[in-house]
C-alpha cells in the first residue's frame, strides 16, 4: 500500500513524464463547446480516454444525438471499440455522458511498469479521438 503522499507523488510523476515523452498540446477541455471535454483517467486499477458531456440536461442530449448520429464514422474510421454510455455517473454522483475507450489490461499508476503502455495508448487513440472531433467539430456545433 501507499501513504497518500506516495500515491501523490507517484501520480504526479506520471503525468509529468508523458507530458515530457509525448511533448503536444491536447484538446481537452479547449474544445469550446460547453461542457464538452476530453479527459485522460488512470488510477490504479484502469485507464481510459472519454468524451464527457458534463452541461446540462438540454445540452447534454444534443450534443449526445449528435455523437451517436456520428457513431458509426467514430467507430468505422477511429475507434473501433469505444463505448457510448449516454448515463455515466462520476464518482460524485454526478451524472454526465460519456464516450470512452478503455485500456483492457491489468494497469496501474502505482506500478512504473504499466506506465509506458498506458502513455502509449492515450497517445494512440486520443489523438485519432481528437482527430475525429477536429472532423466533424462543425456538425456537433451546428
Amino acid at each position: 500500500m501507499f501513504s497518500k503522499e506516495e500515491s501523490r507523488i507517484l501520480r504526479q510523476e506520471f503525468w509529468t513524464s508523458f507530458g515530457k515523452s509525448f511533448p503536444r498540446k491536447w484538446i481537452l477541455y479547449n474544445t469550446k463547446l460547453k461542457g464538452f471535454a476530453f479527459k485522460f483517467h488512470f488510477d490504479t486499477k484502469k485507464a481510459l480516454i472519454a468524451l464527457d458531456l458534463e452541461d446540462d440536461l438540454e445540452n447534454r442530449i444534443k450534443y449526445w444525438e449528435k455523437l451517436k448520429a456520428l457513431e458509426s464514422i467514430l467507430r468505422d474510421e477511429y475507434l473501433p471499440d469505444v463505448v457510448f454510455e449516454e448515463e455515466f455517473f462520476l464518482e460524485n454522483g454526478k451524472e454526465i455522458s460519456r464516450v470512452y475507450l478503455p485500456l483492457h489490461e491489468k494497469v496501474s499508476i502505482h506500478n512504473k511498469n504499466t506506465w509506458q503502455n498506458v502513455m502509449l495508448f492515450f497517445n494512440k487513440n486520443m489523438d485519432l479521438f481528437e482527430a475525429f472531433f477536429e472532423e466533424y467539430r462543425d456538425i456537433l456545433d451546428a
